[in-house]
């Protein structure tokens, strides 16, 4: 296994993940056991955390997967590494605290796939998106057929995925692909300050808001409602409810423990 792609690196909450693979970042089976192993670690820490995933360097995020490693799959293997990249890119969007994804340069198939994966995606105003799968005679094989439609719709998606075609930050903030775009030089204070603002809220909120959002967008409405139902009533039990709303009435800042 190749060693050190994946940098952890923690400071009072705030989570920073780089994936390191000069000169573009582009992934591998190694690297997807890396990230998977990062999150597995980190899953065991008990603290309220929000996690930043980075590309090294400013020329790409992601730039895809290893060609290298695709050009050699059997319909077997194809299956299998499908299965590998939907595997670990579940566990970071069912990873129970906030991911930010912070987007520079290239950010293009499986790379695209991976910050489809997290919870809010900032991108520098250099970066460029894309499945262009197509163009080597495959699909997006790591969610990307699946993710992207629930995030901008069919019709952006369509498009997107069956022609191949390069956006840039404008276009992605246009259709909703991303939250927001910063000027290259802003984009890790952003992130940090994002992260920051989470970890300043109700711990025990902010995880149960993620848990409520990712599990009711595949219910019904009717079905989501009353997951919104169950989470808000386990809240309204919490001592960080009491603190909070006796903050906001006493016009302090509010202490949260995450009980």
């Amino acid at each position: 296994m190749e060693s050190e792609r994946v940098k952890v690196s923690y400071d009072n909450g705030m989570v920073s993940i780089t994936i390191d693979r000069p000169p573009v970042n582009v992934l591998n089976l190694d690297i997807l056991s890396e990230l998977s192993q990062a999150f597995r670690k980190l899953e065991q820490c008990a603290e309220p955390m929000v996690v930043v995933i980075t590309g090294k360097g400013g020329k790409a995020f992601v730039a895809g997967a290893d060609i290298v490693e695709i050009s050699g799959l059997t319909r077997e293997t194809g299956r299998s590494l499908s299965r590998k990249g939907h595997e670990v890119y579940n566990e970071i969007s069912d990873f129970p605290w906030p991911v930010i994804a912070g987007i520079s340069g290239l950010c293009l198939g499986g790379g695209m796939e991976l910050a489809l994966a997290c919870d809010i995606r900032i991108a520098a105003d250099n970066a460029k998106f894309g499945q262009p799968e197509v163009n080597l005679g495959i699909i997006p094989g790591w969610g990307g057929t699946q993710r992207l439609p629930r995030l901008v719709g069919a019709g952006f998606a369509r498009e997107l995925i069956l022609t191949g075609r390069i956006i840039d930050a404008g276009e992605a903030l246009r259709i909703g692909l991303v939250n927001q775009v910063v000027p290259y030089e802003d984009l890790s204070n952003t992130c940090i300050e994002f992260a920051k603002t989470i970890l300043g809220k109700a711990p025990l909120a902010v995880k149960m808001a993620k848990q409520a959002i990712n599990e009711g967008i595949e219910l019904s409405l009717e079905e989501g409602l009353k997951l919104e139902e169950k989470c808000f009533g386990e809240l309204c039990a919490s001592e960080d409810m009491k603190e909070g709303t006796s903050a906001f009435l006493k016009k302090r800042k509010a202490e949260f423990t995450g009980k």
